[in-house]
């Protein structure tokens, strides 16, 4: 195996290298890299697969990669000979390098990491290299014998243990900026590097004889085996390039699906049906209302309740109108949307014969579930936009109203004011009760993954009604003088959940909360807000309070002095939904902000619209130039990310790209994936 010195009776041959073929061997051991780390980012995100998988599919990218890079490095080199592979040998030398790569994988994604497992996770990957190599070389078969020069044989070992340990240590040491594309360029360059140098010292190592006379001569060198270069290259690149992709769409579908469909029924969910009624005006709404699931779900179990949706959710999707949308909206109301006018009427006819079949009973698990509900219908009006939710909800909350199986339709002279009484008047009983309840949104600079902050948001959980969107519940509440008094306890509430994390010594976000404009002015605001920092002994500056230019302009002189207050006390103010309002240019300028906040409606079409990409970039320009810092909303796709990033030195990104909104545990949690927080 080895050889020392030269024996009289050998003749060694010298090779050559391609070195075009060399250059594509360390391109594809740089590309296994920077997609095994790609993936291994999505380790330490919360996803709805398992960590597991990432870590087996970057370990088989990077494994492969070490593999291809072996063989097309082979093809590079050049003998007077033929050559031809072991099959089963070659296939199996990949296995080392996969194995290798998911132990130093796993023990570098540990937490907290001493010194001793990172050289124990470059030792693992250096030997996987040297070990596919070394097994690779032995599935060599040709007309001539080879040996290894023991020194050169160890120095490729160590070479390959200590690059593989330093790219791994850069990984460990610097993994909260592995979003940073750059970072990542060259630590996946240094891994490509590790393997690329342990394979040609280990060639270096490598002397190729013929004992006894020398080979005739030949008219040119031929290259080993041109064949296993084609396939090395189209699998190398292939498997690579595919898992790449496959975890890329595989994360977008699942968060897709996770975030804008019913995980029992398949259908669309309340997000998309709120999305759909913020950008179009529907002609008709009709809601369907189950009565009493709960009982069900008591006395014969949840399974049995899960039926009995699945079963209603068939029978909607079967006898409804083709030209229906249908939305699951709550555990126990469906949704069908009718966009146009001239359809209303069919619409009412289908409606009256899906209640008419769930009249009879249903046969659950071979038992028969008299199921009782109703359908709320509401149609638009002439006369602007209609209120087409607040009316379905208002046929289902009046008193009249019974669960048997009839089709109502809102009628404005007996329907009117009833939901909105009804959630006035149970808004007291909310707050006392914990129907109110808050989730948190983190905001996220995009280039260094430091969270910023979060963003309080107030959510609804109806007793009667389910989950109320705030949409629908706020605007109700600021007509009649209700949201202060919400908004004092979202005071109280964010402050307490603040002292809570400090008290677990957990980190301590700078919350954003939502200021109504009558409110903003108010002196009782303020001492609603020293109050509450005083009572939970927090920092003032951990508050951040949002306002909306369009509720402040009718009193800008007053809202200039508040912010001026504010800000004296230790609290910081943002502008809200910039862009929205009439005169943001002109007011922006007085108002002393620190935040100013891009309006989701401007992103929606970014970076499609070449209108709305260029505003975007104007606003962005505004922003940076008035110092302020620049909050994105509603950021939800990979094409919206990338055309903010590269027109933004640091763009704050809100939005499901990173996050969905999440209660107080989910969030702390969630933050585990980003180790800096800023204040």
């Amino acid at each position: 195996m080895f050889i020392t010195h030269k024996p009289e009776n050998i003749v060694i041959l010298q090779g050559e290298y391609s070195p075009s073929i060399v250059f594509l061997s360390v391109v594809i051991a740089f590309l296994a890299s920077f997609t095994a780390l790609s993936m291994n980012e999505r380790i330490r995100k919360n996803g709805f697969f398992s960590r597991n998988l990432w870590l087996v599919l970057a370990s088989i990218a990077m494994g492969m990669g070490i593999w291809a890079m072996h063989f097309i490095g082979m093809s590079a080199f050049r003998l007077p000979v033929t050559m031809e592979y072991n099959f089963p040998a070659t296939i199996f030398s990949v296995f080392p390098a996969v194995m290798a790569s998911y132990l130093a994988f796993y023990i570098s994604n540990r937490t907290n990491l001493t010194p001793w497992p990172k050289i124990l996770a470059g030792i693992i990957m250096g030997i996987g290299i040297a070990s596919m190599h070394y097994i690779g070389m032995s599935a060599m078969e040709m007309e001539i014998e080879y040996a290894y020069r023991p020194v050169l044989f160890i120095l490729s070992i160590l070479i390959a243990i200590l690059v593989s340990y330093v790219a791994l240590y850069i990984f460990t040491s610097l993994q909260k900026f592995m979003g940073n594309f750059f970072l990542k360029l060259i630590t996946s360059l240094l891994m490509g590097i590790a393997v690329a140098s342990m394979h040609y010292i280990g060639m270096e190592a490598i002397v190729f004889y013929t004992e006894g006379n020398p080979l005739p001569p030949t008219s040119h060198m031929h290259h080993m085996n041109l064949q296993m270069l084609i396939v090395s290259v189209t699998l190398g690149i292939g498997v690579i390039l595919g898992l790449s992709g496959l975890s890329s769409l595989l994360d977008r579908y699942v968060d897709f699906r996770l975030n804008h469909f019913d995980a029992l029924t398949g259908m669309p969910n309340r997000r998309q049906f709120e999305k759909m009624l913020n950008v179009s005006s529907p002609a008709s709404l009709a809601i369907l209302h189950i009565h009493g699931l709960e009982k069900w779900n008591r006395r014969y179990g949840y399974e049995v309740g899960d039926d009995v949706i699945k079963t209603i959710s068939e029978i909607l999707v079967k006898l409804k109108p083709a030209f229906c949308m249908l939305y699951r909206i709550e555990g126990n109301r469906f949704a069908l949307v009718l966009e146009n006018e001239p359809d209303t009427e069919k619409l009412k006819i289908s409606l009256e014969r899906i209640m008419a079949f769930l009249s009879k009973p249903l046969v659950i698990n071979e038992k028969k579930l008299r199921i009782e509900m109703v359908c709320a219908v509401a149609s638009s009006e002439a006369n602007g936009r209609p209120e087409l939710f607040s009316n379905t909800m208002a046929v289902l909350q009046h008193s009249n109203t019974a669960y048997n199986h009839a089709v109502i339709e809102y009628d404005p002279k007996i329907h009117t004011f009833a939901f909105e009484r009804n959630l006035i008047q149970d808004i007291d009983r909310a707050m006392q009760e914990d129907e109110l309840f808050v989730l948190y949104q983190p905001k996220i600079c995009s280039k260094t993954r430091v969270v910023f902050g979060v963003e309080a948001l107030l959510r609804w959980n109806h007793s009667i009604h389910g989950v109320i969107s705030p949409g629908i519940f706020i605007p109700i509440l600021e007509e009649n003088g209700k949201m202060h008094e919400v908004t004092d306890w979202l005071i109280d509430h964010v402050c307490k959940q603040i002292s809570a994390w400090n008290s677990r010594e957990l980190p301590i976000f700078k919350v954003a909360i939502n200021i109504p404009g009558s409110y903003f002015t108010s002196p009782h605001l303020m001492e609603t807000l020293k109050q509450s920092v005083s009572k939970y002994g927090i920092e003032s500056n951990y508050l951040e309070l949002e306002i909306t230019e369009t509720s402040v302009i009718d009193q800008i002189e007053d809202a200039i002095r508040a912010v001026g207050d504010f800000k004296e006390f230790g609290f910081t103010v943002a502008l809200d939904d910039f862009g929205t309002g009439v005169s943001s240019l002109s007011y922006l300028k007085r108002l002393p902000i620190s935040t100013m906040k891009i309006d989701k409606s401007f992103v929606d079409d970014v970076p499609q619209s070449e209108k709305d990409s260029a505003i975007m970039k104007a606003i962005i320009s505004l922003g940076h130039s008035l110092k302020l810092k620049v909050v994105i909303e509603g950021v939800e796709n990979e094409e919206q990310m990338n055309f903010l990033s590269s027109n933004s030195e640091n763009p704050i990104i809100q939005g499901y790209y990173y996050s969905k909104p999440l209660d107080a545990d989910e969030l702390v949690s969630w933050i585990d994936n980003f180790n800096e927080i800023a204040v």
